[in-house]
């Protein structure tokens, strides 16, 4: 089973799965496809998180980029006088998706590499039609990109918005400059884009625009295997990527809820009132503590210690509480969960942020730059504070839920800046505690905290209940855009039987391709 936003790209992965590959084989497939049928959410130049179930354990992958080693506060007061831009040069960090790649199918792969990235060359090559969401999306893009006005966006237009294109649902794109690059990619295991030609030209374009990414911080990247990290909850275990990632916010206010005091009714306002409330303290936490922590160490252990659920649940009560912590910017993401017939299973997710990211464009090999920069804090001594070699606080993060006694259930994520672990409670609180299957746990209508006591609800969760919010002090208003409470994904497998149940929202253009 593949379960993403785009269906031209679950079928690439199902056609990986059918030629013979694993659930490792088929993760990578879909993320390259993704890079060519929503661009608009990630790309070739962006990051990379996953959790793969494989051989009796769960692994995870940091494939998140540092700054370069030009970026620092210094270089920041000198160009912006200390403000970090969202677009242009200056917030492109090191690009970690495509060594993430070559990384999982180096380990747990087993097709070869090219074969792999196929699908996504050739999607590429011939075009595709847009889809609605992704079509609105793509419209925006060219709306905000226009009105900057930046030089240095010049590629972006010529790639993404050619003369006589319109960005509609059935409007057809494609790339040849797209293409090659997968091609080089494909044909080196991912080196190009660190060490050859790729990392050349890339190199060679920010020298001459004014970039300071070089070929030396190309060529210092490396993805990290690490431990995941968890919290149990109704006899589940939700397992999430440590930091630099927002993850242990979801764990957190997991753990601040793990006192059976939330409600049988999904929808009663009191249980709505204790989710938010306690997603704050997660935020609090993770906008205190969070950053690289092979700068800055994170306590990860007391973080998600009993006593610190304990000191938060102080926190908590009939009203509405101010955090005191300010809400990071939203983005742009695509996550996919993978599931093959041998027990395999894979989380990711990534992206390039704030829609297409940092509107720069490497001439020639059709690679739009995220903007993870504009993520760092700006506060010297932060944990999260800007510095050359530095990962910054990362928005986006894969999920996967197992049972207390170890024994796996499945993937599962929500897309969407600061929305994602707030879309990791109420998904996973849907599946444990309200006893909802993954279509209904994904679909069901969500809340988000934005700052303070703001709170947007979808119009689904109905007046009764925001007004009840709203008695207890909440600021809530109702937001019509589905798309700001993110997009998610989620497959479960039955331990008895091996069947797989998935299930991908209709706040997205989804599908679940089955074989």
């Amino acid at each position: 089973m593949v379960a993403t936003g785009q269906p031209l790209a679950a079928q690439a992965g199902l056609s990986v799965l059918e030629a013979g590959g694993n659930a490792v084989d088929a993760a990578i497939a879909t993320a390259a496809a993704l890079t060519v049928v929503e661009p608009t959410s990630n790309g070739i130049g962006g990051d990379l998180f996953a959790l793969v179930w494989a051989g009796g354990e769960l692994h995870g992958l940091n494939a998140s980029g540092a700054a370069p080693a030009a970026l620092s506060l210094d270089a920041l007061q000198e160009r912006h006088g200390g403000e970090m831009p969202r677009h242009g040069w200056t917030p492109v960090t090191v690009p970690g998706a495509v060594r993430g790649w070559a990384d999982l199918h180096g380990r747990l792969g087993r097709l070869d590499f090219a074969q792999v990235l196929a699908p996504a060359i050739r999607l590429a090559r011939e075009g595709y039609p847009l889809s609605p969401v992704l079509a609105a999306g793509w419209a925006r893009a060219i709306r905000i990109y226009g009105s900057l006005g930046l030089p240095v966006m010049e590629e972006w237009f010529r790639v993404f918005a050619p003369d006589g294109f319109t960005p509609r649902p059935g409007a057809l794109w494609r790339s040849e400059a797209h293409a090659r690059t997968l091609e080089a990619i494909a044909a080196s295991g991912g080196a190009s884009f660190y060490t050859g030609d790729l990392a050349a030209q890339i190199d060679s374009h920010a020298r001459a625009t004014g970039g300071l990414l070089r070929a030396a911080d190309l060529a210092a990247h490396a993805s990290e295997w690490v431990t995941p990290i968890w919290a149990e909850y109704g006899g589940h275990r939700v397992y999430e990527i440590p930091p630099n990632g927002q993850g242990i916010a979801a764990l957190v206010a997991l753990n601040v809820l793990d006192a059976g005091e939330l409600p049988p009714l999904r929808d009663d306002p009191a249980g709505l009132h204790l989710q938010i409330e306690a997603m704050k303290r997660g935020f609090h936490d993770a906008h205190r503590y969070v950053g690289d922590p092979r700068h800055a160490p994170v306590d990860v252990e007391r973080l998600l210690s009993r006593a610190n659920a304990e000191a938060h649940r102080a926190h908590l009560g009939a009203e509405a509480h101010d955090p005191a912590t300010a809400a990071p910017s939203t983005g742009g993401t695509v996550y996919l969960a993978t599931a093959d017939g041998e027990g395999g299973m894979v989380s990711l997710i990534q992206s390039n942020y704030m829609g297409f990211g940092s509107g720069v464009v490497v001439p020639g090999t059709g690679v739009a730059l995220h903007n993870r920069g504009h993520n760092f804090s700006l506060e010297a001594g932060h944990p999260n504070a800007l510095a050359p070699g530095r990962r910054p606080y990362h928005t986006i993060i894969p999920g996967f839920l197992g049972r207390a006694d170890g024994t796996p259930v499945g993937p599962f994520g929500v897309m969407g800046g600061f929305m994602q672990p707030q879309g990791h409670l109420q998904v996973v609180l849907n599946t444990v505690h309200y006893g909802m299957n993954p279509q209904q746990a994904l679909d069901a209508p969500r809340w988000q905290w934005l700052a303070g006591r703001r709170v947007e609800v979808e119009p689904g969760l109905g007046a009764p209940v925001a007004r009840a919010l709203a008695a207890r002090g909440h600021e809530v208003s109702v937001q019509l855009d589905a798309g700001s409470f993110g997009r998610g994904q989620m497959i479960r497998r039955d331990p008895e039987t091996g069947v797989l149940e998935g299930g991908t929202e209709s706040r997205t253009d989804g599908h679940i391709a089955v074989w």
